[in-house]
């Protein structure tokens, strides 16, 4: 009787587990399987691949550019960031057009341009209008504004001015150097000219006729040397409303024709040591032997032929 009890217990743990674990393996046998197999997996591998390649690549690329450019914090090669704007350390080579406010070289150098063809500096206006132009060639320096202004070295006295209307020289001294001296094709205006103390002054005009005009007077002196006036036909002395002075301890006329008084024959061959100085009505001079009364002849050949 215990005996049968006894497997009639066993007999019910072993249903109880069989009715337990059937729905687990009936769960476990609904359950698919996850995860890359066969050519997904591979291309998965090769992007990953191809990724890390890329961003070695790029890394060691970066790393060069830094190296070869020089890339610092605080600039980068010989381009330097300051507060004060940018600094350039030696040579440096622009190939677009530069905008800047103002270029100033190092206290102990100077700033040099260089250009094979020429060097071009523009100033515009707020709406982009050309004012100003500076164009340093081979061939000539220009420079194109509305006036042109040279200072002293202070920056507070003007020396040179030149603009549409006249050019100023405000110099104390203006000194020219050429063996051919200064040509003026117009009128010149000047209170004073003046050689230097070793030279001679010399005003020319080889073609054309030279002048000199001023509204109180024309001064011309030679302190230490003669003056000499000469043209190769006329030179008047002209005064409008005053006269023409001669004043000088000696005044000579040189050169002046010699015309011949014969009272008679005889006498028209004795020489004379004194002469007198005729005017013909023309205002031409000419000399003439001396007598007790005037030998002037106003229809003297010399005046005729006047």
């Amino acid at each position: 009787m215990e005996q049968s009890s006894t497997l009639d217990i066993d007999t019910l743990k072993i249903t109880q587990d069989k009715y337990t674990l059937g729905p687990q393996a009936l769960h476990l046998q609904r359950v698919h399987p996850v995860g890359l197999y066969g050519w997904r997996k591979r291309c998965l591998y090769f992007l990953l691949l191809l990724l890390l390649v890329t961003m070695i690549v790029n890394l060691a690329l970066t790393i060069w550019i830094i190296k070869v450019m020089n890339l610092s914090v605080g600039g980068m090669g010989n381009l330097q960031l300051t507060r004060e704007g940018i600094r350039l350390e030696g040579f440096s080579e622009f190939l677009q057009p530069i905008y800047v406010k103002e270029i100033q070289s190092r206290r102990d150098s100077t700033l040099v341009l260089r250009s094979e063809k020429n060097v071009t500096v523009n100033a515009r206006n707020s709406h982009g209008q050309l004012t100003g132009q500076l164009t340093v060639g081979p061939e000539a320096v220009e420079a194109q504004c509305q006036r042109l202004e040279v200072r002293s070295r202070d920056g507070g006295r003007l020396l040179f001015t030149a603009d549409q209307d006249e050019v100023s020289i405000r110099t104390e001294t203006f000194t020219v150097t050429g063996l051919e001296g200064v040509v003026f094709r117009h009128s010149v205006e000047t209170p004073l000219i003046r050689a230097t103390g070793s030279e001679e002054l010399k005003l020319e005009s080889p073609t054309r006729t030279l002048t000199m005009e001023a509204p109180r007077g024309v001064e011309v002196s030679a302190a230490g040397g003669s003056l000499t006036v000469s043209g190769r036909k006329d030179l008047q002395l002209q005064s409008t409303e005053g006269e023409v002075l001669l004043d000088a301890g000696t005044v000579r006329l040189g050169s002046l024709p010699l015309g011949v008084y014969a009272a008679s024959p005889s006498r028209s061959s004795r020489t004379r040591a004194v002469y007198e100085v005729c005017v013909c009505p023309g205002g031409k001079l000419y000399l003439s032997p001396a007598q007790s009364s005037s030998t002037c002849q106003a229809m003297s050949s010399i005046c005729l032929w006047s």
